[in-house]
């Protein structure tokens, strides 16, 4: 029952148009509604894609160091700050917070940059 549960959410999300792709599209019209679960997810899938990024570009480039971290960490976050609160014009109060919004998908982003760069620093550099 909950294997067929999730597929009939899967297929609901899919028919609304709440696909990441379809809100990636919507990402690119400024003008768009955002609902809060909506752009949840764009901030969220934006920060893993930031992450991996990230990840790689530090480890290609023999940067090691807390310092680097934080800069990932300062950098993730202007990112998905400006997206929402400059780009697409949305008051963070309206979504949960700037707190909230800002945290989305913090966490998994982190630990996929730290994964990336440690595999490609050291597939490259050792």
């Amino acid at each position: 029952m909950g294997s067929a549960e999730g597929g009939k959410v899967g297929e609901k999300q899919i028919l609304d148009g709440d696909s990441i792709a379809s809100l990636f599209k919507k990402l690119a019209r400024k003008d768009a509604t955002w609902d809060r679960d909506q752009i949840g997810d764009v901030l969220h899938w934006l920060r893993q894609v930031i992450g991996l990024i990230c990840g790689i570009v530090w480890g290609l480039f023999p940067l090691t160091g807390f310092g680097w971290i934080v800069v990932f960490v300062a950098l993730s976050s202007a990112i998905v700050y400006g997206v929402y609160s400059l780009y697409l014009r949305l008051d963070g109060e309206d979504f949960g917070g700037d707190a909230r919004l800002l945290q989305e998908g913090f966490f998994a982003s982190m630990t996929l940059f730290l994964l990336g760069w440690t595999l490609v620093y050291s597939l490259i550099h050792f």
